[in-house]
């Protein structure tokens, strides 16, 4: 039985809750890179390297989407050198990966300001979504270069630009302007690193999301540690604001 069938049959032996939409803040790696006597960016190479291997397991059970926080608009603050090097490194990795990727039948999305990013990792983006845009497997969206306050402004400038009015203006076409148009919202939010906050990251699609907060720092974030957050949210109750009916409860 290839991996794939094992996972597959332990979601039928245990009352697992797959969620449809997984975030996550892989938040880590600097302290990481700190822990090791390394440069911070080579905790950046880490986690990215860490990514990889979990894409690979993440794809075997029926998760739809999945974000990850790769760049917030804040994190422009941060040494010159640091910034520039995990440009560097997300760009080689798109340029390495891209085609297992499209060959795992994954659709990349990026999530933020494109046109703000160097001029090489906004063609390795553009590329990467062009190719897979018909793929019909698991969305794979990057915020990077996004922030969530700013997602918002953004989307009313939108709005404004478009001259909707504003008694048109309701939820459904809010999110239609956001960068995330067409994502359903967030079921499990992961944070890793033992930081408990969001940090302006999807504000309004994590409004009755799940958190799961790991003490594990990102590079050392295993397939183990997506599990035991799995297991958690399975036994979440999710109510939505609303009293659990007895059929739920059943």
């Amino acid at each position: 039985m290839n991996r794939k069938s094992m996972v597959r049959s332990a979601i039928r032996k245990k009352p697992l809750v797959i969620p449809s939409h997984v975030a996550i803040v892989p938040d880590g790696n600097g302290r990481w890179a700190e822990k090791h006597r390394l440069p911070r960016v080579a905790g950046h190479n880490a986690g990215i390297e860490n990514m990889h291997r979990l894409l690979q397991y993440i794809d075997q059970y029926p998760i739809k989407y999945l974000t990850l926080y790769g760049f917030s608009t804040e994190n422009w603050g941060r040494p010159e050198d640091e910034v520039k090097g995990l440009f560097g490194l997300v760009e080689e990795f798109i340029q390495d990966h891209i085609n297992e990727i499209h060959a795992k039948n994954m659709r990349l999305r990026h999530l933020g300001r494109l046109d703000e990013l160097p001029a090489g990792l906004q063609r390795a983006v553009n590329s990467a979504a062009s190719l897979t845009r018909d793929n019909t497997g698991m969305t794979l969206s990057v915020a990077f270069n996004y922030g969530g306050k700013r997602e918002i402004v953004d989307a009313v400038r939108r709005l404004i630009a478009d001259g909707i009015a504003p008694e048109k203006i309701d939820e459904n076409v809010f999110e239609g302007y956001l960068y995330t148009a067409g994502l359903p919202g967030v079921d499990l939010l992961i944070r890793t690193g033992d930081e408990l906050r969001l940090s302006n990251f999807l504000i309004w699609q994590t409004a009755y999301s799940e958190y799961y907060f790991a003490k594990v720092l990102w590079p050392d974030f295993s397939r183990e540690d997506f599990d035991n957050a799995l297991s958690s949210y399975s036994r979440r109750q999710r109510r939505f604001g609303r009293l659990q009916t007895q059929q739920e409860k059943c």
